[in-house]
This record gives C-alpha cells, structure tokens and sequence, in this order.
C-alpha cells in the first residue's frame, strides 16, 4: 500500500478535533479506508463498512472486551444505588486515611501500580475504586482517567509478569537473537518512556500541581457541584464486588493458563469475573439490603445504557483497527524508514515509529508484532544494542497507545473514571508528548554513547 493507508486515522483525527465527534470520525475513518481498499467505489466502500463492523463479532476477544465494556456498566450503577460508595468514603475520611486531594490520588496510582497481572483489572479497579474519592476532593474525573490510564500500562511493560512479558517473549524469540530473556530483562532499566511516565504521574500526585488542559479541567470541577451520592449503608457493598473481580480475574488466568498468570487469557478472566461481580451486588441488594428484584433489574439496564456509547467507541475502534490490518498501515509506515541513517539516530527513530504505528492504529500489541522482528535482527546487523531498540519499540508502543483516541485503553480508562473520552485523550496528550519528548533526548544520548 501507499500513502493513502495512513489516510484513514488522519481523518478520524481531524474530525475527531473539529467536530468533536468521535463516533462519527470513527465511521468516516472505517469508510475511508473501505474506500481505498475496494479502489474508490462508494457502494462497495458502504457495504464493506457494514461487514466490517459485523465481522468484529468474529473475534471472541473483541466479543469478550465488548460484552464486559457493556456488562461493568449494570455492575457500576448497583453499586452506585446501593450506598456502598457513601459509606467507603465516611470510613476512609473519619479515620483520616483519605483526607485530602493528595491522599485522594494516591489511591488509584497505588492500586494502578500494584496490579500489574492485567491491564483492563487496574483500570477498571483504580478507577471505580476512586470516582467518589475524586468527587468529594473536588478533583477532576479526566484526572483521574489520566493517572489510571498512565500507570495500567506503564507498569505492565516494566514488571513483565504477566501476558504482557510472555507476548513480547515470544516476539524476542522469533527473532533468533542470542539470549531472548537477557535481552528482554536489559530493555526494562532502558524502556524510558514507561519509567518517565510513573514519575510524573507520583510528581503529580504527591505535589498536587496539575498544567495545560488538566488544569482547566481541575478549575472547571472546582465549580461544578458534586452529584450528591446515595445514603452511606455498608462498606461491604462496595468492597465485596471490586474484591471479588480482582481475586476471581487471579483464579480464572490461572485456570486458563494452566497454572501460569502469564498464559491466561485476560479476555476471558475480565468477563467472567465481571459477570459474577455483578451477580455478587445483585445478590447482595436483593436478600440483604431487601430491594426488590424489579428495581435491580431496571438500575442495570440503566447502567447498560450508560455505557452504550462507549461501548460503541470500542466496537468502531477495533473495525478500524481491522481495516488498518488490511491496509498494511504498519507495514507501510515501518518501511517508510531511510536505510542510509546514522547509527545513533536508530533508537530514537523506532521510539518515534512504534508511537507513531501505535497511534494511528490504536494497538501496543499489534505494533509489538509488526516491529519487534524488524528492530531487533537491524540491530543485530547494525551492532546496536538489541536491548535498547526494544525498550524503544515497547516505550514508544505505549506512548502511541497513551496518546490514541482509538486505542481501547484509553477508552476503557476514560470509562472507569466516568470522563468523556475526548477529555481524556486532551487532558492526557501533553504528559505524554512530554515524556515522550524526554524519551527521545535519552535514545539519542544512549544511541550516541553506545
């Protein structure tokens, strides 16, 4: 493909940004690149947009991610009702454990940083655990949507316990380099945009010092009343679903993995354990807090509505992504690299590349899989180090996912901590080109050094 296979994400960008229409950039951007797949004819562009959004439901892991995105809407809004929130947040702030904004973000970086088995459990546990927190602060939700979304990932890609480290494991091995776990365990003191990432998320935290559109979002919460929360009942009604999903996420990529975390499927685990999460609440209000079925019932497809839009967001994301594949975006973008470039410039450039496949196609993993066997064996041949060019590939390959509107993270973060996404993505854009800035003075140096 040519230039044009990176004209589809340029659009959902840019109407994205003008229109501030996400749902609408999305589809145009899946036609578009119907369009140039079946050579400019509408009909067919039209009808092949509609396969391809069916065809999402060919995948079982889109299915799973859909379905549990829709599903955590009915778990979110029964424990909302059931005044479980109230009373967690009377207890944390008469004990004096949460009480002040500082303490208040401390929360969802700590359990953002401690839960690093799977990517959707930290967002989804760090968010739903802190919106209250957050309200009662008078703390933005695009902050919090920021911290989630910036420690989830960078955490995953450093402690490599987990899917994350047995996918890029097996990305290394392919390659045929010498010593694919020392390669791999030396890119992690190396993965600077991970590293950089953590710091200025606990900078920020710990100072309470928050800059650009963030700040805007900071003021306009500081005026906006707080929607007042349900009468505190019990703290277990609360703390008993959002434990119960994170133990029974553990039990199921267990069982899945055949005993190993790293092998389990996230997917599924997430599905499953928000299903019975759910089934937990509605348990609970129905024979110990005595609601009646019909008002659980109603409350959950509320909640379901909720996240419909969203949950929207997700399924054309992953069309486009789809459309992507077929367009060879990746591809196109990984060759446009010049084959006549200093050595030192190497590293920096991948960074720069990964972000950049990673943004356009809303995926880390997927660019994990299209430059990993390309950085590490032209590393290999160059004489640079194998380490850093992955650390590279894998920072810049969260930095794009970070700064991606389409990428379902960010959407899943923007939807633990009840922001709107486009929030989310503005709130968060200038930390991550700022990290991302830093990352690139460092390759440089070390590509200079080495």
């Amino acid at each position: 493909m040519s230039w044009l296979s990176i004209l589809p994400p340029i659009v959902a960008i840019l109407i994205a940004v003008w229109k501030r229409q996400v749902i609408i950039a999305l589809l145009m951007a899946i036609f578009t690149a119907e369009l140039i797949l079946v050579g400019g004819n509408p009909i067919h562009a039209f009808t092949d947009t509609v396969d391809r959004l069916v065809n999402v439901f060919s995948s079982a892991y889109n299915t799973r991610i859909l379905m549990f995105s829709l599903l955590i809407g009915a778990l979110i809004q029964l424990i909302k009702i059931s005044g479980g929130v109230s009373a967690l947040v009377d207890w944390l702030t008469r004990k004096e454990y949460v009480h002040n904004q500082r303490r208040a973000g401390m929360l969802p970086t700590i359990l953002g940083t401690s839960i690093f088995i799977d990517t959707n459990m930290s967002v989804l546990t760090a968010g739903l655990s802190s919106q209250a927190l957050f309200d009662k602060f008078k703390m933005s939700r695009a902050r919090l949507a920021y911290i989630i979304d910036s420690t989830c990932a960078p955490i995953s890609v450093l402690i490599l316990l987990n899917g994350w480290g047995a996918a890029i494991l097996g990305h290394v091995e392919k390659t045929g380099v010498a010593n694919p776990t020392g390669v791999l365990v030396a890119s992690i003191g190396l993965n600077f945009y991970a590293i950089v990432t953590l710091l200025i998320v606990f900078y920020t935290v710990y100072t309470g010092k928050v800059y650009g559109p963030l700040k805007a979002e900071e003021s306009r919460a500081l005026e906006v009343p707080s929607e007042p929360l349900p009468l505190a009942t019990k703290k277990r009604y609360m703390l008993w679903p959002l434990s119960f999903m994170v133990i029974s996420i553990l039990v199921f990529m267990h069982i899945t993995g055949d005993g190993d975390l790293r092998q389990g499927s996230g997917s599924e685990s997430v599905l499953w354990s928000v299903i019975l999460s759910t089934l937990l609440i509605f348990g609970l209000l129905r024979f110990d807090a005595k609601r009646k079925t019909k008002e659980l019932m109603e409350e959950s497809f509320k909640g379901l509505g909720h996240l419909l839009p969203l949950v929207t967001l997700v399924l054309l994301a992953f069309a486009l992504s789809d459309s992507m594949t077929d367009l060879k975006t990746g591809e196109f973008v990984a060759g446009a690299v010049g084959e006549f470039l200093p050595l030192w410039i190497i590293p920096a450039l991948i960074f720069v590349l990964a972000g950049f496949i990673s943004f356009t196609t809303g995926t880390s993993w997927g660019t994990f899989g299209i430059l990993i066997p390309i950085a590490i064996p032209l590393a290999v041949s160059l004489g640079i180090s194998p380490s850093l060019v992955l650390a590279a590939v894998l920072g810049g390959s969260v930095f794009g996912d970070h700064a991606s509107p389409i990428s379902d993270t960010t959407v899943i973060s923007s939807l633990a901590a009840g922001c709107d996404l486009l929030d989310h993505v503005k709130t968060q854009l200038p930390y991550a080109m700022f990290a991302g800035g830093i990352s690139i003075v460092l390759y440089i140096l070390f590509g200079l050094i080495g």
